[in-house]
């Protein structure tokens, strides 16, 4: 499909956001920071318009490989991208790195600072790196971030990395949206590997063991700790066995065998046809989250439910209302 057939929506552009959609299909960076910005706007006006600049350049997407990254703090998630990011420009590839910061619970402020963080990767043109607050998204994850990752296939990127804070539900909110999910595991863990929680490891298409210069016995036990932990735990994929690597990303050692890990993964589920499948699945999932999160905010602002809601509140807090009574009351609003 040729960018002028998209669906109608897109001839609702203005001459701005036309020209801010060929700006972005042209690959120009100022263009696509310019795009990421509009959706991630609060404002009812600028959403309209994200999504008439987004449906316009949708049949852009999808063309890049989508890789999830996560880990404990201090695993060298960044350390570790950069040295990827920079491997991947040398064999001539586009890099996106969408790095989730997380945000104050009381300014909504974040520290953002993986363009200090990843300074090598952050000065190459090839490169792309937007750090987004998450802004108290579900697992720190950013609201738009889904968004981002189709406005920089549409840019041209031919790999997108997602970087999470790595607390909470990150892990889980990342893998369903991502072709790949690797997990960034120090080999000084030791028994930490107990207090993973299984569904995190249930999701893992790769676990990386980050830094194994430091202690190579203590690599070696941790390596075969998360084989035998994947092995009694069934692989989300029948058609894949989750590998656990070790390398240096300070030294740039095993950056090499990592991609060819990713190759290997998507030419398997891409042979089996799991690999479209998956992005379908995903697709629908992000529909369904999109309505849920429409119908709660329809839900506050219903004009009886705002009317009702504060002495409903005083009700439950005081025992007077059961929690049920007072959300099928105001619930019951919706129906008039």
């Amino acid at each position: 499909m040729k960018l002028d057939e998209a669906p109608v929506q897109a001839n609702l552009l203005s001459d701005a956001d036309r020209q801010l959609v060929d700006g972005v299909s042209l690959g120009q960076r100022r263009a696509l920071a310019k795009a990421i910005t509009l959706i991630e706007s609060t404002r009812a006006d600028h959403q309209r318009r994200a999504q008439q600049v987004l449906t316009a350049l949708l049949p852009k997407t999808g063309n890049a490989i989508r890789v999830g990254i996560s880990g404990v703090p201090g695993a060298g998630k960044s350390t570790f991208i950069e040295a990827l990011g920079v491997w991947l420009i040398e064999q001539g590839k586009k890099l996106a790195v969408l790095a989730v910061d997380p945000s104050s619970s009381v300014s909504g402020g974040s520290i953002l600072g993986d363009k200090t963080r990843m300074e090598l990767l952050s000065q190459r043109e090839e490169a792309f790196i937007r750090p987004s607050p998450s802004a108290g998204s579900l697992g720190g994850v950013a609201e738009k971030t889904r968004e981002a990752m189709l406005l920089c296939e549409a840019a041209g990127y031919d790999v997108i990395i997602i970087e999470t804070v790595g607390v909470g539900q990150s892990e889980t909110t990342v893998a369903g949206m991502v072709d790949m999910f690797c997990l960034l595991q120090l080999p000084n863990a030791g028994d930490d590997l107990q207090a993973i929680k299984k569904g995190i490891v249930e999701i893992a298409d790769m676990v990386v063991i980050n830094k194994a210069d430091i202690d190579k016995q203590a690599t070696a036990v941790v390596r075969a700790q998360w084989r035998n932990a994947l092995h009694m735990l069934r692989p989300a994929s029948k058609n894949w066995s989750p590998p656990v690597i070790a390398l240096s990303a300070l030294h740039k050692q095993g950056i090499t065998e990592f991609w060819a890990e990713v190759e290997k993964f998507r030419e398997i589920l891409r042979s089996t046809g799991e690999f479209e499948q998956k992005r379908q699945h995903q697709s629908l999932a992000w529909m369904w989250q999109l309505i849920d999160a429409g119908l709660r905010q329809h839900f506050r602002l219903h004009p009886r439910v705002q009317e009702n809601l504060p002495a409903l509140t005083r009700s439950v807090e005081s025992g007077h209302t059961t929690p049920a009574a007072a959300a099928y009351a105001l619930l019951d609003y919706l129906k008039h």
